[in-house]
């Protein structure tokens, strides 16, 4: 028997029906070992920074199996991912299974021909690439700790910290002050509407320059005044300026431009485009998703010629070769591109089909010719000579080239009236409008993607889970397409930026990716690398632990009086955010939200904790719900069980425990369902429960079904799994 280990359960089946029972094709469903949550154990830093790897909770099975074949076949591939990440995953599977001399191979597209032509040349493992991966690993896990640390001792308890998540937070945070400082000018806007010697319509327009705020009386003033000396006067075409111009094509995509291309165009977040890239990968439709290179090989070329004149004419055929941006892109890599060029559009649901026809679109125009446009330019003159000139533009495609494909990117055609210079046009109308000008725009996803990229902050590849982390944790709202960096973010990001400048800046952050990148070309050493950086950011830490406690983030506006004893307020943070807090705390526990509305501490209930004999059992707000627990927290964490008996419980078993059942409670959110044995046992679905278990196969299980509850649905929704991570929770899409 031979033996090829995937990582992924699709992509297998893909391949093992291409290779004709040749092979047995199994997945490692990812990562198979990872780093324990217990930073004590999880590396020998004394011992050059040894990460001391366990198997994956529920990967067990896995190892097993994958070790159980090994022993069986006469060639073991390894044929996970191409890039530092699967080189992890091969060494990691090569270990768990005692593989003693692991042949790798790699595809950068699923196709018979890729794969037939990877598995006769195969390689050894790649010991600098997995190096490189485990470097970065070691480092965000130690930066990471060691920041999370200090941050919940010196700000609040739970926040966090990390060596590329904070840079991008701090991009944000910047914007928002800068809105904040931002001083408004006024300006004008003039617009005049005209008819030419041909009586067609001529729209030209003047912008004023901005004045300062304390000057806006007299802008107005000018403004009108300069309405009525422009219809006293007589106007006169000046200059008519025509020039042709040609558009290229964009290169193909890379994951970078992918990510940011499907968010302005499709509405994808940077997650949701990786995900369904990933799909259209493993379904052998595109090429490798995660790639810093623009390069085409002169197959795909070949067949991207052949189609552009066959569907448009030869004269639409322009070779080109783009040239890479980034400095550590790999040549050998490929852009991303339909595997296949032909008149189909691939994918098994909508958004596959969406992001598909984008990338097609993109890589068949990246090898056509230009698009020609005539750019004009219309200046006219009033007789006044203290009226300034009045401006029109226009532009008109004349042949569209690479736009006939990627239509999308050709924009509006604004084609103006013939004039010519000399020409006496007539006033018809003249219009002021007040405007001011305005703050920067905060980012979207894909402008933060951008962003990123451009100050060298993490990899392409990372870019979706950075803007995941930054959400997930808090410190950044998304509204609409925007990022908003929350009150929470720009606290953390403060003391980040009082206490730890050089993690923030760019320098640092990029030198860093680029001594990660000497480590995969074997320039570097991993272990001095480690050492270099961790001993003095260590020694930085260490010397922060004298700083106070920063509970006290300013005064609250004097207006702002304790509810309970009238005394004044600071402004504290919490965990939704920030609020005032009476200035005599913990004497007194009044508190007020931002808006002036009284906040609801904890209630006393008489009882003392029989855990620390100390602190006195409080009711409090948490995520599942009111509950009771010791007034010393965090040095106390006990929180009292819940009698079931006063609880509304479903009959549902719940299935994590097998100890409680599912009973009712009503959080901040609304009513929810979490197990009654809470706090040993924190299971919490949505919806009510049904009693039924969902049986859905789960691909990224190995067809396991997913076994979570199923809960009761709405008008609109029918009967879903509680399980977001199952295909099931989201039937319509299912049947999609």
């Amino acid at each position: 028997m031979k033996l090829l280990i995937v990582e992924s359960p699709s992509k297998a089946k893909t391949i093992e029906k291409y290779l004709d029972g040749e092979y047995k094709v199994v997945a490692s469903i990812g990562h198979i070992r990872d780093l324990p949550k217990s930073n004590k154990s999880a590396i020998d830093i004394k011992g050059g920074f040894v990460p001391n790897y366990v198997i994956s909770p529920g990967k067990e099975h896995v190892v097993e199996s994958i070790r159980a074949l090994a022993k069986k076949s006469s060639t073991v591939l390894l044929a996970t991912d191409p890039d530092r990440e699967g080189e992890a995953i091969a060494w990691h599977v090569a270990e768990t299974a005692g593989l003693k001399k692991p042949a790798r191979v790699l595809f950068y597209e699923i196709t018979p021909a890729a794969i037939k032509e990877a598995i006769a040349h195969p390689r050894p493992l790649d010991v600098n690439l997995r190096k490189a991966q485990e470097a970065r690993r070691v480092l965000d896990r130690l930066v990471g700790y060691d920041l999370s640390g200090l941050i919940w001792k010196k700000l609040r308890y739970g926040l966090s910290a990390g060596r590329v998540q904070s840079p991008a937070l701090h991009i944000l945070v910047e914007r928002e002050k800068e809105i904040r400082a931002f001083v408004p000018e006024i300006y004008f806007q003039f617009t005049g509407s005209f008819l030419t010697a041909a009586q067609k319509h001529l729209t030209l327009t003047h912008t004023s320059e901005p004045q300062p705020k304390k000057d806006e009386e007299a802008v107005r003033k000018d403004a009108e005044a300069l309405v009525a000396r422009a219809k006293r006067s007589t106007w006169t075409i000046e200059d008519v300026k025509e020039a042709p111009a040609k558009r290229s094509p964009y290169a193909p995509f890379t994951t970078s431009t992918l990510q940011q291309a499907a968010s302005s165009r499709l509405g994808f977040a940077p997650s949701r485009t990786m995900k369904v890239a990933q799909k259209l990968y493993e379904h052998g439709y595109i090429t490798y998703m995660r790639t810093d290179s623009t390069n085409l090989n002169k197959d795909a070329v070949a067949a991207i010629h052949a189609h552009v004149e066959k569907t448009y004419g030869k004269a639409s055929v322009m070779p080109r070769v783009f040239k890479t941006r980034s400095k550590n892109a790999q040549e050998a890599h490929e852009a991303i591109r339909p595997t296949h060029i032909d008149g189909k559009i691939y994918g098994k649901n909508e958004d596959e089909k969406r992001l598909y026809a984008l990338i097609r679109s993109r890589t068949i125009a990246s090898q056509m010719a230009d698009a020609e446009i005539l750019r004009t330019k219309i200046i006219a003159r009033a007789s006044d000579s203290t009226v300034p000139i009045f401006t029109a533009t226009g532009s008109i495609v004349v042949t569209p080239g690479w736009l006939t494909e990627d239509a999308a990117a050709r924009g509006e055609d604004t084609e103006l009236p013939k004039v010519t210079a000399g020409e006496t046009i007539t006033l018809a109308e003249i219009e002021s409008e007040e405007k001011w000008t305005e703050p920067p725009k905060r980012y979207t996803e894909a402008g933060l993607v951008k962003e990123l990229e451009k100050r060298g902050i993490g990899r392409p590849s990372t870019y979706a889970s950075i803007i995941q982390t930054i959400q997930t944790r808090g410190y950044v709202e998304k509204d609409g397409r925007t990022l908003i960096a929350t009150e929470t973010g720009e606290v953390v990001d403060d003391f980040l930026s009082l206490h730890f400048t050089e993690i923030l800046s760019d320098a640092f952050t990029a030198e860093m990716e680029d001594q990660l990148d000497e480590i995969a070309e074997g320039k570097r050493e991993y272990e001095k690398t480690l050492r270099d950086f961790y001993g003095p950011f260590s020694k930085e830490v260490k010397s922060k632990d004298k700083l106070e406690k920063m509970s006290n983030l300013g005064a609250a506006p004097k207006e702002m009086r304790c509810p309970a004893c009238k005394s004044d307020m600071i402004v504290k943070l919490g965990r939704s955010g920030k609020f005032y807090s009476c200035s005599r705390f913990p004497e007194c526990t009044g508190a007020l939200t931002l808006e002036g509305k009284v906040v609801e501490g904890p209630k006393a209930t008489g009882e003392k904790c029989p855990q620390c004999e100390k602190g006195e059992l409080v009711e409090r707000e948490g995520r599942f719900g009111r509950f009771v627990a010791c007034s010393n927290y965090p040095k106390c964490k006990y929180v009292k069980k819940d009698d079931p008996a006063n609880l509304p419980t479903t009959g549902v078993p719940c299935p994590v425990c097998q100890k409680g059942e599912m009973a009712e409670r009503r959080g901040r959110f609304g009513i929810f369902y979490s197990c009654s044995n809470y706090p040993d046992c924190k299971h919490a679905i949505k919806a009510k429960p049904t009693g039924a278990l969902c049986s859905y196969k789960r691909e990224d299980r190995g067809g396991q079904t997913c076994g979570a509850l199923m809960m009761e649905g709405t008008k609109t929704i029918p009967e879903r799994c509680s399980d977001k991570t199952c295909p099931n929770h989201n039937p319509h899409k299912l049947k999609a």
